[in-house]
C-alpha cells in the first residue's frame, strides 16, 4: 500500500507542476494590448508602418525609425506587456540620438498575428532582424540588439542565431524558474519548473560586445539577477546600475546619463 500511496503522490506531484507551471507563466508573462493607444505622429517621428512574416506563417507588424547614414539601428525587443504604442517616448529619446529603431510586436500583441509563446516569439525576434537585413537593406553591423525584460531573453536568441553589431539587456532575468523561487506565492513550485527562457545558460555563448543595465529597485526582476547576467557574459562587457530605478522606469530614473551610456555604446567601433 505504500507503493501505491507514493505512485498516487508521484502522479499528482506531476500533474501540479504542470498545472502550477503554466498558471506561473502566465502569472509572468503575456499581457498583450491589441488597441495601439498613441502612433509615431502623436510624436512627430518619421517612420515607417511595417508588415512582415514570421518563419511559421505569422503577420507581424512593427515600425522603423530610419537612423542617420551609416548609423547603429536598435533592434527592440519589448516586455511582456501592452504593444510598441507605449514605447515610443523612448523611441524619440533614442531617435535624438541619431539611432535608428525597429519595434515590432510579438505574435498576439498589437496588430501582429496569433498567441504568444516561447519560440513563438524567439521566431518573431528573428523575423525582424531579417526584415531589417534583406528589406531595409541594414547590414549586421549595424544592427544593435536591445531587450528589455522578457525581451531580452528575445534578444539573447538573435544574438545567437544572426550576427549582430552588439548586445544590450536591461532588467532582464537569468530563467523563468529563477523568476519563480524569487516570489513567495511560487517558491515551493518552482523546484518542479523547467528552466524556460533559462538566459543565465545562453548568455556565455554571446560572442559579441554586452551592455547590461538594471535598476537598483527593481521591484519585479531582482537586481541581482542583473549582476548574475553580466557576471556570465563573455566579455568585452559593461554594467550600468540605475540608482532608484524600478522595472518600468528605467530610461526615465536614468536620465541623460542613461542615453549618453546607450548611445555610446551602439556608436563604438568594433
Amino acid at each position: 500500500m505504500q507503493w501505491v500511496y507514493l505512485l498516487v503522490f508521484i502522479f499528482l506531484a506531476g500533474v501540479a507542476s504542470v498545472v502550477f507551471y503554466s498558471r506561473i507563466e502566465n502569472f509572468f508573462l503575456f499581457f498583450p494590448q491589441r488597441a495601439l493607444d498613441y502612433t509615431p505622429e502623436s510624436f512627430g517621428l518619421n517612420y515607417k508602418d511595417v508588415f512582415f512574416e514570421s518563419k511559421d506563417g505569422k503577420k507581424l507588424h512593427g515600425w522603423y525609425f530610419p537612423s542617420s547614414p551609416g548609423g547603429p539601428v536598435i533592434l527592440f525587443c519589448h516586455g511582456n506587456a501592452g504593444n510598441i504604442s507605449h514605447r515610443l517616448e523612448n523611441i524619440a529619446d533614442l531617435l535624438r540620438r541619431g539611432l535608428g529603431v525597429f519595434i515590432f510586436d510579438y505574435r498576439g500583441y498589437g496588430k501582429s498575428e496569433g498567441r504568444p509563446s516561447e519560440k513563438g516569439i524567439y521566431l518573431d525576434g528573428l523575423a525582424a532582424y531579417d526584415y531589417l537585413v534583406h528589406h531595409e537593406s541594414i547590414p549586421s553591423d549595424r544592427i544593435v540588439l536591445f531587450g528589455r525584460s522578457l525581451g531580452g531573453a528575445v534578444a539573447l536568441e538573435v544574438t545567437l542565431e544572426r550576427k549582430v553589431r552588439a548586445l544590450i539587456l536591461e532588467s532582464g532575468f537569468t530563467s523563468l524558474k529563477d523568476m519563480a523561487r524569487s516570489m513567495l506565492l511560487f517558491r515551493p513550485f518552482s523546484i518542479m519548473m523547467p528552466a524556460h527562457y533559462d538566459n543565465a545558460a545562453r548568455i556565455p555563448r554571446v560572442g559579441v560586445p554586452v551592455l547590461v543595465f538594471h535598476g537598483t529597485e527593481d521591484e519585479l526582476v531582482p537586481f541581482s539577477m542583473g549582476q548574475d547576467l553580466f557576471h556570465l557574459a563573455p566579455e568585452p562587457k559593461y554594467f550600468y546600475p540605475i540608482h532608484g530605478a524600478g522595472h518600468n522606469d528605467t530610461f526615465i530614473v536614468g536620465g541623460n546619463g542613461y542615453y549618453q551610456r546607450l548611445s555610446r555604446f551602439a556608436v563604438e567601433r568594433r
